[in-house]
This record gives structure tokens, sequence and C-alpha cells, in this order.
């Protein structure tokens, strides 16, 4: 119900971090994700720290949310650099939303470096309870 992620889209962006574009290793970038489900919605955090949030961007088309979001150093251009351990650059995530989750009504907010969606069940997904009626009850038989 909630969602998956593409195999071989993970094994591409894997394999991207691991040989970089131009086919020198690069440092990945990772977006580590939590997702559950609360009540009538799905949350999901996603930790960026250090992002800007005017950096973070979100697209739902065909189900299918994409999270972008870019972390800059916060150095200057004259720097000797001595140790550089955090990742940097353009983060990307693909998620595959199932039919029961309304893509529509999606929330975000972003607060101490995570970033936080909400996603409403749909109303006909959501469990209801159905009433059985009955007809006439048996008549007895007399012999």
């Amino acid at each position: 119900m909630l969602m998956r992620t593409d195999p071989f889209r993970e094994l591409d962006r894997l394999t991207q971090q691991l040989f970089g574009t131009n086919g020198t290793p690069s440092r990945p970038a990772v977006m580590p994700m939590d997702a559950y489900r609360v009540g009538e919605q799905f949350v999901v955090h996603f930790d960026l720290p250090g992002v800007d949030p005017s950096s973070i961007d979100l697209n739902v088309e065909h189900n299918v949310l994409t999270i972008k979001a870019e972390r800059v150093p916060t150095y200057g251009e004259n720097v000797e650099l001595q140790v550089a351990e955090r990742p940097r650059g353009v983060f990307s995530r693909q998620l595959f939303l199932g039919e029961t989750l309304d893509t529509d009504r999606v929330e975000a907010g972003y607060d101490a470096g995570v970033l936080t969606l909400r996603i409403p069940i749909v109303d006909k997904a959501k469990p209801r309870k159905i009433e059985i009626t009955g007809g006439s009850t048996p008549k007895e038989i007399h012999s």
C-alpha cells in the first residue's frame, strides 16, 4: 500500500554514486528515509541536514514522487580543505506511491534538517464497515 522503490533505478543511482558520472569515484550522496502509517495518512521523513529549504524540489507524476535537494559547501573559495566527509551536491530519490494514496494532497515541511511528507489515504481505500442485511428468517418445518 505504501510505496516501493524501483530496484533498477536504485542500482543505477548507486552505480553512478560509486563510479561518478565521469568514471572517477565519488562519495555517495544519501537521503536516508523513514516511512510509516499513522491513522489515515503515511508519513515519510528524509534526512537532509545542511540543505537550504529553497533548494528542495518535490514533484509527483503518475504516482511517482521525486525529491531533489542540493547541499552546497559553506566555506569560501580560497580555503585549503583538510577533511571533506560530509556529502555535497545534488541528492535525488524517487518513491513509487500506491494507488491508495492521495497524491493531490501531499503536505511537506522542513524542520531541523528533516523533510517530512504527509500523504493522506484516499477515502475509497479506507477500511469501512459493511452492513449485512438479512432476508426473512427460515421457517420451521412441521411434520
